[in-house]
C-alpha cells in the first residue's frame, strides 16, 4: 500500500514506524528528518517528479511517499470486545469515511465497521484520515443485519442517527454502545432502524436541517463519549 504527503509520513515515523517498508523521496528534505528515516534501516529511494506523480496518481505527494504493509481488518470477536463502535451503513464517500475515522480515533471510539467500501479504497482513506485509520480497529461488514444481532448479544446498545430521534444533548447512553450512521442521501434503512434500541438526532437552528455525515457523526460521537 502506497500513502503519500508529509503529514501522514510524519505520523508513521512518530507513531507506527514498524509499518514502513520503503520510503520514496521526490525532493530534498531536512537533514534531521532524513536521519530519522535512515535509522529505520529500510530502503530509501529517490524519485524524479514524473515517477512520483505516477505513484501518487496525480495527488499532492509533497515529495513524500511511503510503502507500508497492508492493513488487515480486526477480527470480529475482538471488535465485539470493544466498548464503543461506529457503524457506517451505506456511507461510501472516502472523504467522509476518513473524516469520521479521524473523529472516532481522536475522541476515543473503540472501532469502526464499514459496509460499503472496497479494500482498495482503504489507501485513500488512510491518507485522508492523516493516519488515524492506521490506529483505529476496523472491520468490513459482510451482513450488517445479522451483525447487529451479534452486536446486541455482546451487550451493546445500538443508536441510530435520524432527524426524528431523541436530541443528543438530553440523551444518556449505555456504557457500551454502537452508533449507526446512514448515507447522506437516504440515511439508515428501515430494516436497520427497526433493529435500533434508540434513535438520536442533533438539534438544528436557523431553519437548517442538513449536516454533512462527517460533521454530524463527529458531534454525535463527542456527546456519546462524554456520557
Amino acid at each position: 500500500m502506497i500513502v503519500y504527503g508529509k503529514q501522514i509520513v510524519l505520523h508513521l515515523l512518530n507513531r507506527s514506524p514498524q509499518r514502513i517498508r520503503e520510503v520514496f523521496l521526490a525532493k530534498e528534505i531536512d537533514a534531521k528528518l532524513f536521519r530519522q528515516i535512515a535509522r529505520l534501516n529500510i530502503p530509501i529511494v529517490r524519485l524524479d517528479s514524473k515517477k512520483a506523480q505516477a505513484m501518487a496518481r496525480g495527488g499532492n505527494h509533497q515529495g513524500f511517499l511511503i510503502r507500508i504493509e497492508l492493513l488487515e481488518p480486526t477480527p470480529w470477536k475482538s471488535m465485539l470486545e470493544l466498548s464503543s463502535l461506529l457503524v457506517l451503513c451505506g456511507v461510501s464517500d472516502v472523504g467522509n469515511i476518513a473524516s469520521l475515522a479521524r473523529s472516532a480515533y481522536a475522541l476515543g471510539v473503540g472501532g469502526m465497521i464499514l459496509d460499503s467500501i472496497s479494500p482498495k479504497a482503504l489507501e485513500t482513506i488512510v491518507r485522508l484520515s492523516s493516519g488515524a485509520m492506521l490506529e483505529l480497529p476496523f472491520y468490513y461488514s459482510s451482513s450488517l443485519l445479522d451483525e447487529i444481532h451479534q452486536i446486541k448479544q455482546a451487550s451493546f446498545e445500538c443508536y441510530g442517527a435520524d432527524m426524528k430521534g431523541e436530541e443528543i444533548n438530553s440523551f444518556h447512553s449505555c456504557c457500551k454502545w454502537a452508533l449507526f450512521l446512514g448515507s447522506e442521501g437516504s440515511g439508515l434503512s428501515q430494516k436497520i432502524i427497526q433493529k435500533m434500541d434508540k434513535m438520536v438526532s442533533i438539534r438544528m437552528r436557523n431553519s437548517f436541517d442538513s449536516l454533512n455525515v462527517g460533521v454530524a457523526g463527529g458531534i454525535l460521537m463527542h456527546r456519546l463519549v462524554k456520557e
